[in-house]
């Protein structure tokens, strides 16, 4: 039975011919890397044995191992930065597996035009990830300071007898959190608008959970853009700006790049 295709990402043959791929050990560790000239489209690919790495086996290995998952899944990224920091890519997903070279060809075949527009969008630009995170103690204070629902509900538990007002207290607790997830979306918002200007494209992406980032602040905004080289330095200084205007109410910003554009380029 004949070896699987495991493809990596596509590249603008043109600018594999100015300098080819250099060889790298593939996912099993042991064949390795290379790349399929189809017409202007360049495949990075590598074999893989077919009974080893069969649907049936990936998913289980998916599904149950994780340090499999880990370990290969980083190869497939680290692969795939490698090769950004040579050539105009079109990453694909982890574990995109074609059971012949003929199959892979035809699909790229049939998806050529879409392809080389990709290639004109995405020459010269970088993928950069936006991660805010918020310390809601120092931003209650700030927004139980300056409310205008807030400081009206305070003023009228005040003339409220003592033992309505811890009632209303409580009332007023339930209230401020309401209006800090207001606050929080609100500002989010503003700053995704801010860091719009700087991007030829963008988008939004779910929160993690504290599980997954492993931080101390709940995340409050997870956006992506798509930059061009010569406006990535605007785009950090605007968000280290925004930093030293903002820390004191809670808000802290992880930006992280230039990544392969996985959110902004796709073969089908």
């Amino acid at each position: 039975m004949s070896d699987l295709i495991y493809l990596y990402g596509l590249i603008p043959t043109e600018e594999e011919k100015r300098e080819s791929v250099i060889p790298f050990k593939g996912l099993d560790e042991q064949k390795e890397a290379y790349s399929v000239q189809i017409g202007k489209i360049t495949a990075v690919v590598c074999n893989l044995d077919s009974k080893e790495y069969s649907e049936a086996s990936i998913e289980e290995k998916i599904n149950n191992n994780m340090e499999w998952l880990q370990k290969k899944a980083l190869h497939h990224h680290n692969a795939l930065l490698n090769l950004k920091q040579k050539y105009t890519v079109i990453p694909m997903k982890f574990c995109t597996i074609y059971k012949n070279e003929n199959s892979m060809r035809k699909t790229i075949e049939n998806n050529q035009e879409k392809i080389t527009d990709s290639f004109l969008h995405l020459a010269e630009t970088e993928e950069w990830n936006l991660k805010i995170y918020c310390d809601d103690s120092l931003l209650k204070k700030y927004v139980s300071g300056r409310n205008i629902n807030i400081a009206s509900k305070k003023e009228e538990i005040s003339k409220l007898p003592p033992g309505r007002q811890f009632f209303e207290k409580r009332k007023l607790d339930q209230l401020l959190d309401k209006e800090l997830e207001t606050e929080k979306e609100s500002v989010c918002e503003q700053i995704h608008d801010r860091l719009k200007q700087f991007s030829l494209n963008h988008t939004v992406k779910n929160n993690w959970s504290k599980d997954v980032t492993g931080k101390k602040y709940d995340m409050s905004w997870n956006s992506v853009y798509l930059i061009a080289v010569d406006r990535v330095e605007e785009y950090l200084e605007e968000i280290n700006s925004m930093t030293k205007e903002m820390e004191e109410y809670g808000w802290k910003f992880e930006a992280s790049g230039p990544w392969p554009a996985y959110h902004f380029a796709s073969m089908a």
